[in-house]
């Protein structure tokens, strides 16, 4: 194995334990915003299932690299933060969720590279956990995706800024969705 191989997959390792820890937080921060709604239900899928698979990708890499993935994670946790408290706040609803949708994405696209690299490198099982990441996630991604739609059927909620989505009841969501 080259060093510079060695160093990609670490760096590999390091961005995807930031993306998958934004993929469990803030999506559950998205959909608690949003409420019970479709496209929140999508979000919940999504970060249940990068719990789901945290298990595995830290066996398989945190005796490793323990600093590097925890500062990883912080990253993930610090970028959450920062979109909950100052960006999202921000943007429409809608734009905030499409702005999720792009991160998850990017971590979809970091789990290719990290398989390939494996591949590469003989990590047979860190192969095999992208690989099943992959294909679950995008399954998940598409139906998220797919919900899109709600928004253009409801542009009412579409156009609310997340601040003023914060200050709004589950109840009120729940009426003004209905409407």
């Amino acid at each position: 194995m080259s060093n510079d191989l060695r160093k990609l997959r670490e760096k590999l390792c390091r961005e995807l334990a930031q993306s998958e820890q934004a993929a469990s937080v803030h999506t559950r921060r998205e959909a608690h915003r949003l409420g019970d709604v479709l496209p929140a239900d999508k979000l919940r899928a999504i970060a249940a299932h990068a719990e789901y698979m945290r298990p595995r990708f830290d066996s398989l890499v945190v005796h490793k690299q323990p600093a590097g993935i925890r500062a990883g994670r912080l990253a993930g946790e610090l970028f959450s933060a920062l979109r909950q408290f100052a960006f999202d706040r921000m943007l429409s609803a809608e734009r905030s969720y499409r702005a999720t949708l792009l991160g998850l994405k990017h971590g979809l696209d970091c789990a290719r590279l990290l398989r390939e690299v494996a591949r590469r490198d003989e990590r047979v099982r860190l192969h095999r956990f992208c690989d099943d990441l992959i294909a679950e996630r995008e399954v998940l991604i598409r139906d998220a995706e797919q919900a899109l739609v709600w928004f253009a059927a409801r542009p009412e909620i579409a156009s609310l800024s997340g601040a003023r989505l914060a200050l709004m009841s589950s109840d009120q969501l729940r009426q003004l969705a209905a409407s």
